[in-house]
């Protein structure tokens, strides 16, 4: 038996371990794999959808396409960000941490098809078929006819689902599933690649939707190789903190939608349940008036969101000052503070500066800037934003506001949720003209402008 170690991003194989992959140039993604003493390679057998044998070029019109239905999972959320249902043969991957509720989600998911009639068969290659029926009596799911398999061998799962010919196909999880036909232990890359290939081809040739689990590393990405994401049609990251009860689902990959899409749930004791309005969800336990505090209009996928976002800024007590974000990229924080003190006159060099987005929510929008800057002026000063205002708008190096995309979505969620005051940038200004809102807008081109109209 020889050893050898294998990038798990690219794949690239090395007799020794080395710290940084001379491909991909990634630190500490070696993983020591067996190999067996002269075994000849074998001829890997080529596969197509096609049902064909001789597979030739079509032009686009000749191509036939029946345009079948998606199958509607009955959970508004998981539906939205799947971008409306579940389509004929797909393959999606989710991941998340552990105990974050994939496993419970998948099972109500499962649940509300198999009352909508549709055939659905859950392979459980964790748990046994005891621990998996305890889960279902906890979350009432105690007469739906659900097919359940405890298994772990590839060949076997197919087999069954071949002869069973389900709807949908859930399989939890990858990193416990091996293939005979490879020889290393299961969970590795290459168990992950050739049983993530054979599942997706199986799928798309007996057009089965299938769901496949996956674990998450310590960055929280997937676990294996990054293959697995290319090979599936769509990506779902469930998302959330053990110790906060919302769940957000996210699509970072879709084939059938658009990406970025999120549905937010709240774990309870008898299961997830939908959060069909996020923004009154986010905002229900705000103090007004607070020094520091600030609400955001944020967009996720297509559905606008109103956070609040906060920030601390104290004198530093032990030489270097802190920089600590909770929901926003550091680096980004960072960018704001630089621009506050060239382009502000703020004197932050010798503060501590922590900034949080409540509630455990991740922002990616660079519209929601302009309320990072004021929420950390605001600490600063000690001057409280009026809680009836919003704020709006990408702030650039140079200190001025740029345009924000799709504000009439934004400012129907902010009309919606009894806001009077909304900050805008300026070349927005006729993008809103036509929009039917009560709200009083304010248009800024500069950060200093949009400062001295929120605390004069």
């Amino acid at each position: 038996m020889k050893i050898q170690y294998k990038c798990s991003q690219c794949d690239y194989t090395s007799m020794k371990w080395l710290g940084k992959c001379p491909i991909c140039q990634n630190w500490d993604t070696f993983v020591k794999e067996d190999i067996l003493n002269n075994k000849p390679l074998k001829a890997h057998k080529g596969r197509s959808f096609s049902q064909e044998k001789d597979n030739v070029p079509l032009l686009i019109n000749e191509i036939s396409f029946k345009n079948e239905e998606r199958y509607q999972t009955g959970v508004a959320e998981v539906d939205r960000v799947l971008g409306g249902g579940i389509v004929h043969g797909a393959c999606m991957l989710i991941g998340g941490d552990p105990g974050i509720g994939k496993s419970t989600l998948l099972l109500q998911i499962m649940h509300s098809l198999a009352l909508n009639k549709y055939k659905v068969m859950y392979v459980t290659a964790e748990e046994s078929l005891k621990q998996t029926k305890l889960r279902a009596n906890r979350l009432g799911i105690i007469d739906d006819p659900i097919y359940i398999m405890s298994e772990t061998r590839l060949d076997k799962i197919k087999s069954q689902a071949k002869s069973l010919m389900p709807d949908i196909l859930v399989i939890d999880s990858i990193q416990t599933i091996f293939s005979p036909t490879v020889d290393s232990m299961p969970g590795s890359i290459s168990q992950v690649k050739e049983c993530a290939s054979e599942i997706m081809f199986f799928a798309k040739a007996e057009g089965i939707s299938t769901f496949i689990v996956g674990h998450v590393t310590k960055e929280g990405m997937v676990a294996g190789p990054r293959m697995l994401e290319h090979l599936v049609d769509t990506v779902l990251y469930f998302e959330g903190n053990q110790h906060n009860q919302y769940r957000v689902l996210r699509s970072v990959k879709n084939r059938f939608g658009s990406t970025n899409e999120i549905g937010v749930f709240e774990m309870k004791a008898k299961g997830l349940e939908q959060v069909t309005n996020p923004s009154e969800y986010f905002l229900s336990e705000r103090k007004k008036d607070s020094a520091g505090s600030c609400v955001l209009v944020t967009l996720e996928g297509t559905r606008p969101l109103l956070v609040e976002f906060q920030a601390l800024v104290s004198p530093a007590v032990y030489g270097n000052p802190r920089r600590n974000a909770l929901g926003i990229d550091i680096n980004r924080l960072n960018m704001l503070i630089a621009v506050m003190e060239k382009k502000l006159g703020y004197t932050l060099s010798g503060q501590d500066i922590f900034a949080n987005v409540v509630g455990g929510i991740k922002i990616q929008d660079p519209s929601a800037d302009l309320g990072i800057i004021a929420a950390i002026a605001s600490s600063y000063l000690n001057k409280p934003i009026c809680s009836k205002t919003v704020l709006l708008g990408e702030v650039g190096l140079v200190g001025e506001v740029r345009t924000a995309s799709q504000i009439e979505q934004r400012i129907v969620e902010v009309n919606k949720m009894g806001f009077t005051r909304i900050l805008l940038p300026l070349k927005n200004k006729n993008s809103t003209d036509s929009t039917n809102s009560n709200m009083k807008a304010s248009y800024v081109h500069e950060v200093q402008t949009a400062l001295e109209g929120i605390f004069n």
